[in-house]
């Protein structure tokens, strides 16, 4: 076999590190039967590599799981706004559509023991009157049940992971975000410390004579025949003036929990506001 100087030898290896000559390399390698030494051992990771990997895994878990825990409150705000806006929408086009008062009441319960009042879960009942009336005598101030006179439009509903919030921000009213909404009194908002309980209040279920309640709604929104929206109810004091009277705009607020704990630095809080006059409702999401 013919001998290759070394000088030869080093030329064709220079001429491998660049792609162009690699064939050139390799075939003048195999001329004269020449063969590449062979890695010695394959790569791998060493146990002190992989655990450095693992723990920088786990600090980006921990660095990033308040960003899923946002996520999933803005996901579970936003659902439970359109839901509620779904109710006020349907009880309003029922009320208008058979000539009748409707109600939307709202009740929350404790997520871990239903059935009793708490934080974590909110409850919707629409109930639509059944012969066309209000049922109740306005300028009657003392306790009227209206159970036995309503019948049930759709089934109930419950939302997860919100809380029925009386704001206690100051928004401006001067535009179309939620910090710019109209400033609504809290008489005239639905929350967690208003408004104060309605004299008027259903239950749920409904029927003649009246089942045994799982859930008496004394928070809810008033529907007439001609779509009028108010609190609670047209109740007139023995002033003559209504307790509840038609209002620019009233407010149904809220924000996202864990459980029965409420997430108070969450950014994520939605107010749903409506018209007294058309019942129009509009979802302001921070």
């Amino acid at each position: 076999m013919t001998a290759i100087p070394r000088e030869a030898l080093w030329s064709v290896a220079l001429l491998r590190r660049f792609s162009p000559f690699r064939r050139f390399a390799a075939s003048t390698l195999q001329r004269f039967n020449v063969s590449t030494p062979q890695r010695e051992r394959a790569s791998a990771f060493t146990l002190l590599e992989l655990l450095i990997v693992v723990s920088i895994i786990g600090l980006l878990l921990v660095l990033i799981a308040p960003a899923f825990t946002t996520i999933k409150g803005g996901t579970d705000v936003t659902s439970a706004a359109y839901t509620i806006k779904g109710a006020l929408d349907t009880a309003r086009t029922y009320a208008k559509a058979n000539n009748t008062y409707t109600w939307v009441g709202f009740f929350e319960e404790n997520a871990t023991n239903p059935g009793n009042a708490g934080i974590g879960r909110v409850v919707i009942s629409i109930v639509a009157s059944q012969d066309g009336t209000k049922i109740y005598d306005p300028s009657n101030l003392s306790p009227q049940n209206l159970t036995t006179g309503l019948t049930q439009v759709g089934k109930l509903t419950k939302i997860d992971n919100v809380h029925l919030w009386t704001h206690t921000d100051a928004p401006t009213g001067t535009g179309s975000t939620f910090d710019t909404r109209p400033n609504v009194l809290s008489t005239y908002c639905i929350g967690d410390t208003s408004p104060s309980g309605s004299t008027k209040p259903f239950g749920y279920p409904v029927g003649n004579p009246a089942p045994t309640a799982q859930y008496t709604f004394v928070k809810a929104v008033e529907f007439s025949p001609r779509g009028e929206a108010r609190i609670n109810n047209s109740t007139i004091n023995v002033n003559g003036t209504e307790v509840f009277p038609l209002q620019p705009a009233a407010e149904i607020a809220f924000q996202p929990t864990h459980g029965t704990t409420i997430d108070n630095n969450s950014p994520n809080l939605v107010a749903i506001q409506f018209s007294g006059v058309g019942g129009n409702a509009k979802i302001y999401r921070r």
